[in-house]
């Protein structure tokens, strides 16, 4: 997930990706539409303003929800990247699983509690902001009329609040319910592989579900809490399918972590990579190494030691004219922008570093030394040697590791 940064909070950067622009945007035109409707004496500029308004409150309510995830997740010692808001709400980017059940619960269940406590607010303070009777009038219109703009505000955050927080309780893995109930079954059965696998299953099959009920209401029929509609049909399918995905790719994390288990950097990396000098030509860089090789990059190594590491990109920063009289130390990357990894570092945590970083190859070192490359295509070759499909009841297959990881696969996947 890519975007931008937009400031630090507890010590948690705060980011927005690119499709939260869109969805902004979406939010904040259906508001002003909805708002118009509630206010016809409003100017059409006045209802876009308190529209604007309401979509930033309803992020900034997301963004503490998934704050209230982060802060619990720290307080058991767990690292928290950073928070990213995006098209369907927010997301913490957490390095790894909490190291309990009853630390999976709090860390899961304070992000819903926030969601419903904040509606719950909204909806308690309303009354003293307005002289409007909110339970008297059988004329919804008329009360709603009569509301002023902060009050409007109100009156649309809180439910939409507490409705957030309800879906977040959806039994469905990745879910705020979802990991609730990955808590449970960890606490039941002691094993967070065996948990996470049926939470995955729940969260697959809800997301089937709504993806049906979705497609349903594109052809007219009507669903409690749901609806009708083809707007609101596409949109609870588009939801089922990114919830069914999420739990899928959760599954396929799982195996992953299964079949690399055990094993180390060390036993995946090139030791005889090629390397550059500072004081090579980039002319000679391309013509010795970039066009006849494979690798996108080298290492750059003076007396053993890694300086630097130079891509083909850094190339394209330079005109071939000027390739015969500029050295790679003058477009190389320095180490202190290059990630590393150890020999001894589980491969599973490296292979995820290359993809979270979508880079082909980190350099490998021991105190400053390079020792390897370990390149990310190696890793995958190596998957798919190593998995071999077999059979499952349902008739489909799967993949399955062979040999000396057939155990660990089975007991994730």
């Amino acid at each position: 997930m890519r975007g931008f940064k937009i400031g630090r909070v507890f010590g948690i950067d705060v980011r927005i990706d690119l499709s939260w622009l869109f969805i902004f945007v979406l939010l904040t035109w259906n508001l002003s539409v909805v708002f118009s409707q509630w206010h016809p004496a409003w100017q059409p500029v006045g209802a876009f303003l308190v529209a604007a308004s309401a979509s930033l409150i309803f992020f900034g309510c997301v963004l503490l929800h998934e704050l209230a995830h982060s802060l619990v997740a720290k307080s058991y010692g767990v690292r928290v990247r950073s928070i990213t808001l995006f098209l369907l709400g927010g997301v913490s980017n957490i390095e790894h699983e909490p190291p309990s059940a009853r630390a999976e619960f709090l860390t899961a269940i304070v992000g819903p509690i926030t969601s419903i406590a904040l509606g719950v607010l909204f909806l308690l303070v309303t009354p003293a902001m307005t002289s409007v009777s909110m339970t008297n009038s059988s004329d919804a219109s008329r009360v709603l009329s009569k509301l002023g703009p902060i009050t409007t505000l109100l009156i649309w955050l809180g439910p939409v609040n507490i409705a957030i927080g309800l879906f977040n309780l959806l039994p469905a893995f990745p879910l705020d319910g979802g990991r609730v109930l990955r808590a449970f079954l960890w606490r039941l059965s002691g094993d967070l592989r065996s948990a996470t696998r049926w939470a995955s299953a729940s969260g697959q099959l809800i997301g089937w579900l709504l993806i049906a009920s979705g497609i349903a209401m594109t052809f007219g029929a009507h669903l409690p809490y749901l609806g009708t509609g083809l707007g609101n049909g596409l949109w609870i399918a588009f939801i089922g399918w990114f919830l069914s995905s999420a739990a899928s790719q959760a599954s396929t994390r799982l195996a992953l972590d299964d079949t690399l288990a055990g094993m180390t950097v060390e036993q995946l990396m090139r030791r005889d990579c090629p390397t550059a000098a500072p004081e090579l030509s980039v002319a000679t860089l391309v013509h010795q190494h970039l066009v006849p090789g494979d690798d996108r990059a080298l290492p750059v190594v003076q007396a053993g030691k890694l300086v630097g590491v130079v891509s083909a990109s850094d190339v394209r920063g330079v005109s071939p004219d000027l390739w015969v009289a500029t050295p790679v130390s003058a477009i190389m990357k320095s180490t202190d922008d290059v990630p590393v990894t150890t020999p001894e570092q589980p491969l599973a945590k490296a292979f995820e570093q290359l993809a979270r970083q979508d880079i082909d190859q980190m350099p490998v070192v021991v105190k400053g030394n390079l020792v390897g490359m370990l390149r990310r295509r190696d890793v995958t070759r190596w998957l798919e040697l190593a998995w071999k499909p077999v059979a499952v009841p349902s008739g489909r297959t799967h993949r399955e590791p062979s040999g000396g990881y057939r155990a660990h696969a089975e007991a994730g996947q």
